[in-house]
C-alpha cells in the first residue's frame, strides 16, 4: 500500500527520450550486399559516422541488431560536455599536458560539431548552452576539485571555483566549465538518420552482426541470418565490440550501470548541469516534456550484475529528489550502462594493430554524447586517410604501464572471483518461494536456474550461465533482467540478449510453470 505523500515509481522502466520520440523503422537485411564501409551499431557513433561518410561520397551500410537508438544512446543523460567528472588532473599525471589537452579539445570539437549540425539542419532538439558543474559534499573531494581546477588552468579550460549550488544541498566546493550544452539526443539523431538515408545510406534493423572475415572482395560482416555485407572498412560501433580481433577487450574494460528518473518539481529549475564527485554520484539537468519542464535525476552507479537489489538505487534517487528538488511526481525511470577502459580514455581505431580495415569505438565511461561524436569524426578521418592529432591518444592498441597494468590485474581478479563464486554457490530459494513479479536464482532438482514469476503467475526459467564466458548471471529487480557480473552482458527474463558482449541467449528451461502446480514437496 502506498503511504500518503509517498512518490510512486513507474512499475516498468521507460526512457523519457524513447517515449518522446518517433524513430523511423527499417527492414532487416535479406541479401548479400557490397558497399564501401560497413557500420555495425545504431547509436550515436554509428549514426554520426554514417552521416559523415555519406557526405564524403562513401557508400555506407548501417546495421543494427535490434531497433535503432534503443541502446545506451536512448538511455543517456544527454549532457554535451567535456567536463567528464574528475579527469584532467589524472590525465596530466599519467599522460602529460599535451595528451590531456588533446582529450579536452577532441571533446570540445565534438560539442561544436553538434552545435553546427543543429544549426545547419535547423534541428528542433532543444539544444541550449549550459554551464556544467562538478560539486563536492566532503572535504576530501573539495580538495580534489581544487586540483582539477589547477588542471583547468594548465590546459586553458574556462572554468572557476565556487562555493554553492542553487539547490537545497550543502556543498564544500564547486567547479564550473563554461559554454557546455544539452539537447534531446534522439530528435537530433533522427534527423541525421533521415539525412543519411536521403544521401544514399543503406540502413537495416534487426540485423545482428556476429563475425568478420576477409574475402577476395574485401572485409565481410557476417550476420546471424547468414548474409554478408562486404566493404573496404568495417566500423564496430556497438556498445561492446561485436568483434574483438586479438584485442582482448573483455579483459580491458568493465561495465557500469547507473540510474535515471524524470521528475516534476515544485520549484523552477535554475539552469545548469550538475554532477557530484562524491559517492554515491548524483546528476541533474533540466528537460522539457511537452509543455512541462522536468528534471532528470541520475546517479547510483555500480558494476553490472553486482551490488544490492537494483530497485533500491531508484529509491535512493527518489529520496534525493524529494530532499534537494522537492519533487512532486516521478514520470519516468530508466537505467543505462557503459564501459570503462583501463585508463579511462575510449578505444577508437584499429581493433588490432596491423588490421586497419576493422575499426572500433567503445569505452565512453558514460560520456557518450561527446565521446561518441568524436569517435565518429575520428573513424571518418581514418577511413578517408585524413590526418588527426587525436589518433594515437585513442588508439585501442595502447597499453600504459601506469595505470593500465594495475587496473588490468584488479579487474580480472574481480572477474575470476565472480566466476568461481557463481559456480560454488547453490541458491537456497526454490520456485515456490517467488511472489508475482519477482525473480531470483533458484535451485531446481539440484541445479542452479534463474526464475521469474510474472504478474499472471507464469514462471519463466532459464539457465543462469552467461553465454559469453560462463559466469553466472544475477537477477536485476529494477529492470527485470539477468545481468552478468563479469563482463556486463544482460538478458531479458526469457533469456534474450539485451546487451553484449554475449551474442547467444540464455538457454531456456523446457518447462513453463504456473502457480497452481507448485508445492514445497515438488522439487520446485
Amino acid at each position: 500500500m502506498v503511504k500518503k505523500g509517498e512518490k510512486v515509481l513507474p512499475k516498468f522502466p521507460d526512457s523519457y527520450w524513447l517515449e518522446s520520440s518517433e524513430i523511423p523503422q527499417y527492414s532487416p537485411l535479406q541479401e548479400d550486399i557490397q558497399v564501401d564501409v560497413v557500420i555495425v551499431g545504431g547509436g550515436i557513433t554509428g549514426i554520426t559516422a554514417a552521416y559523415l561518410l555519406v557526405k564524403e561520397g562513401v557508400k555506407v551500410a548501417l546495421l543494427e541488431g535490434d531497433r535503432l537508438l534503443n541502446g545506451t544512446t536512448g538511455h543517456t543523460t544527454a549532457k554535451i560536455t567535456a567536463q567528464h567528472n574528475l579527469i584532467y588532473d589524472e590525465l596530466i599525471s599519467h599522460f602529460g599536458e599535451e595528451a590531456a589537452g588533446h582529450y579536452y579539445q577532441a571533446n570540445t570539437d565534438a560539442l561544436e560539431f553538434i552545435a553546427e549540425t543543429v544549426k545547419e539542419h535547423d534541428i528542433q532538439c532543444g539544444f541550449i548552452r549550459q554551464e556544467a558543474y562538478l560539486y563536492a559534499t566532503s572535504a576530501d573531494y573539495a580538495k580534489k576539485l581544487e586540483k582539477e581546477y589547477d588542471a583547468y588552468q594548465k590546459l586553458g579550460i574556462s572554468g572557476e571555483l565556487q562555493s554553492e549550488i542553487p539547490f537545497d544541498q550543502k556543498v564544500e566546493n564547486v567547479l564550473s566549465m563554461k559554454n557546455q550544452a544539452q539537447y534531446h539526443p534522439l530528435h537530433y539523431l533522427v534527423k541525421l538518420l533521415e539525412t543519411t538515408e536521403k544521401s544514399g545510406g543503406q540502413i537495416y534493423e534487426r540485423t545482428t552482426a556476429v563475425n568478420v572475415e576477409r574475402t577476395d572482395k574485401g572485409t565481410a560482416v557476417l550476420t546471424r541470418d547468414g548474409f554478408r555485407v562486404t566493404g573496404d572498412h568495417v566500423l564496430a560501433c556497438t556498445h561492446f565490440p561485436f568483434y574483438e580481433g586479438t584485442g582482448l577487450y573483455s579483459t580491458r574494460m568493465y561495465a557500469d550501470r547507473s540510474y535515471l528518473m524524470a521528475v516534476k518539481t515544485e520549484q523552477d529549475y535554475p539552469g545548469g548541469m550538475y554532477l557530484s564527485v562524491d559517492q554515491p554520484s548524483r546528476s541533474l539537468r533540466a528537460a522539457t516534456a511537452g509543455k512541462e519542464n522536468i528534471v532528470l535525476v541520475g546517479g547510483e552507479s555500480h558494476k553490472t550484475g553486482q551490488g544490492k537489489d537494483t530497485l533500491e538505487y531508484y529509491k535512493a534517487l527518489v529520496s534525493f529528489s524529494e530532499k534537494v528538488l522537492h519533487s512532486k511526481q516521478i514520470l519516468y525511470r530508466w537505467s543505462a550502462q557503459d564501459l570503462t577502459t583501463l585508463d579511462k580514455i575510449p578505444y577508437i581505431g584499429e581493433v588490432t594493430a596491423g588490421q586497419p580495415n576493422v575499426l572500433i569505438a567503445t569505452g565512453y565511461r558514460k560520456w557518450g554524447m561527446t565521446s561518441g561524436t568524436l569517435a565518429a569524426r575520428l573513424l571518418r578521418d581514418i577511413v578517408m586517410d585524413k590526418k588527426s592529432p587525436y589518433r594515437s591518444l585513442f588508439a585501442p592498441s595502447r597499453f600504459q604501464a601506469d595505470p593500465s597494468a594495475r587496473k588490468f590485474i584488479k579487474e580480472n581478479v574481480d572477474v575470476a572471483k565472480h566466476l568461481i563464486k557463481g559456480k560454488l554457490e547453490l541458491p537456497v530459494k526454490k520456485v515456490h518461494d517467488l511472489s508475482r513479479d519477482q525473480g531470483a536464482a533458484v535451485t531446481i532438482h539440484g541445479k542452479r536456474k534463474g526464475a521469474y514469476r510474472d504478474d499472471r503467475g507464469e514462471v519463466h526459467v532459464v539457465d543462469t550461465t552467461c553465454t559469453h564466458m560462463g559466469c553466472e548471471v544475477n537477477w536485476n529487480h529494477g529492470d527485470r533482467t539477468w545481468d552478468c557480473p563479469c563482463h556486463g552482458s544482460r538478458f531479458s527474463y526469457t533469456g534474450e540478449v539485451v546487451e553484449g558482449p554475449a551474442e547467444k541467449p540464455l538457454q531456456k528451461d523446457e518447462h513453463t510453470f504456473f502457480d497452481n502446480i507448485f508445492s514445497e514437496d515438488s522439487g520446485y
